[in-house]
């Protein structure tokens, strides 16, 4: 029988310039499974370890970065994986930070801060494009969303 797990995460993370919000997008490299496909800072959750617990590490981890805000996006993505027969559920955060120096991991070849728009374009799991869609709109609206699903 197909299992249901959440044992990953997906951040989108920004930072607010005068020309409005720009994204980190990085390039898995050619060593790692989906090797040179571009995404936003992702990873596994460790045993013990919550969903922001391991969104917040990995973001350190993969970029050097540390939130200045974070937020749980009102989306979760889904993946159908054959090996181990599972769905996957991966809860999104939006982590916005005020640095755009990065220190890469050896995970990733490249990054880039784009608009939206370049991350659209980049970004090829429909996951992702409507993850990083809601993290865009939650932060132009700056409703009670963003109230509600701060993370301290």
């Amino acid at each position: 029988m197909t299992d249901i797990q959440v044992r990953v995460i997906d951040a989108y993370v920004f930072r607010k310039t005068n020309n409005g919000l720009l994204f980190l997008i990085l390039k898995r490299a050619k060593t790692k499974l989906y090797e040179h496909i571009w995404q936003g800072v992702a990873g596994k959750i460790e045993e013990d370890e919550s969903a922001p617990e391991a969104a917040k590490r990995e973001l350190l981890e993969e970029t050097g970065l540390v939130p200045n805000r974070m937020f749980i996006a009102d989306h979760v993505s889904q993946f159908y994986e054959v090996h181990g027969d599972r769905i996957n559920l991966v809860p999104v955060f939006g982590i916005e930070v005020d640095s755009e120096v990065i220190k890469l991991s050896d995970e990733h070849s490249e990054y880039k801060w784009v608009t939206l728009e370049e991350a659209l374009e980049h970004l090829v799991w429909k996951g992702q494009k409507e993850g990083i869609n809601v993290v865009n709109d939650m932060v132009l609206r700056n409703d009670d969303r963003m109230r509600w699903s701060e993370i301290k």
